[in-house]
């Protein structure tokens, strides 16, 4: 049986190293989070690790780092919650944890250098990286240093807390999330963003679909409603609600359109249509007949990829824009904002225009059709 004195020394040396891990992870996340958003901290200090060796695989690296940071959650998870409280338990884990896992998943962002695994792939694990320490260190703040388990309250969650039990959860999500990208592959990676962007595109492409119906719909209507109203001019049959639903209504394109508003509406969205066919021959023709990334990979590849990837990012949240100017029925901002998205469209389709090797090919035939329809109309 362990004596009072010697309890007393395990809990004093649990919030010791509690507190350590949380310093380290804190003093990591800064790092990851600054890397993630493509901002250099003079102040950030870097991790305590050493820098990795130019040879690690760095996917591989946030692979097994995360995997042992999953599995050591789990040890954690069950030691605070079942009886006995045994701190020298939790103390064994986290110090495994600070000696290997939580460095290791830095060093693997440190070693995905943006030269050999492009700009777009270093900032995104590096954001996957930063979120499975700032969860693991949410479940190690809720370490009990009183040398008493979890509470039912603490372990399960109630008012909007976050119980442990699901804290690990969080932590075991965030981790599969890196362990993905070992099997995903950068390739894989860029793939997976092109088709969200694509996703989005016909998301945007739908909307403007849906409202320019409901214009026409409404404009079917419009005799009906005038009648309804005229109705009941002279009655108290029209609620301050229904006034207020009119005036709340979205605005549709007039009859007679003096601004030009449905012609704008047509040609953005067939050139629309035609962006989200860039999206996909992007996929097909460039990215899926990428060179291995990074072994053997000339560094204009790379760099090629972090210059067209910021612009279609740019041109995808440029269209939530353009619908919204549509919604606004405000030719000046239509305008501009088409223009500017069509124009990163055009630069896309050129940036990605030459193949990784070779001559032209059949994308570069189709990519110089697709400039020619994207151009606004005279």
């Amino acid at each position: 049986m362990v004596s009072s004195k010697g309890a007393k020394c395990s809990l004093e040396q649990l919030k010791s190293i509690t507190q350590n891990t949380k310093s380290l992870l804190s003093q990591l996340e800064a790092v990851l989070h600054a890397i993630a958003v493509d901002k250099t901290v003079a102040t950030t200090p870097p991790p305590p690790s050493s820098n990795p060796p130019q040879s690690v695989d760095a996917l591989a690296l946030a692979h097994d780092s995360a995997s042992l940071i999953k599995a050591h959650t789990t040890r954690v998870s069950l030691l605070i919650i079942n009886e006995p409280f045994t701190p020298s338990a939790i103390i064994k884990v986290l110090n495994e944890l600070v000696a290997g896992p939580i460095p290791g998943i830095a060093s693997a962002v440190q070693a995905c250098e943006a030269e050999k695994y492009t700009s777009v792939a270093r900032q995104d694990l590096a954001w996957r990286c930063y979120r499975v320490l700032k969860e693991l260190r949410c479940l190690v703040d809720a370490i009990p240093l009183d040398g008493k388990v979890l509470s039912v309250v603490k372990k399960n969650g109630a008012n909007g807390d976050v119980g442990s039990i699901t804290a690990t959860g969080v932590i075991w999500a965030a981790c599969d999330d890196v362990i993905l990208l070992k099997s995903l592959g950068i390739g894989g990676l860029l793939v997976k963003k092109v088709e969200q962007y694509r996703d989005t595109l016909k998301d945007v492409l739908e909307e403007l679909k849906e409202w320019k119906e409901e214009g026409e719909n409404e404009e079917a209507d419009e005799n009906d409603q005038v009648e309804y109203v005229t109705n009941h001019l002279e009655t108290t049959h029209i609620s301050t609600q229904d006034m207020l639903d009119d005036f709340m209504s979205t605005q549709h394109i007039p009859r007679d359109d003096p601004e030009k508003i449905r012609e704008r509406l047509d040609s953005c969205m067939k050139r629309l249509r035609l962006t989200t066919l860039l999206c996909s021959a992007i996929i097909k023709r460039r990215l899926k007949t990428l060179p291995p990334v990074p072994t053997n990979t000339p560094a204009s590849v790379t760099k090629r990829l972090d210059e067209v990837f910021p612009v279609l990012k740019r041109m995808v949240e440029g269209f939530n824009e353009v619908a919204c100017a549509f919604y606004e029925m405000e030719p000046d901002a239509i305008d501009r904002t088409m223009d500017a998205c069509f124009f990163d469209a055009f630069a896309a389709s050129e940036m990605m225009m030459s193949p990784w090797e070779g001559q032209k090919d059949e994308f570069a035939e189709w990519a110089e059709k697709f400039q020619v329809g994207i151009k606004k109309p005279d």
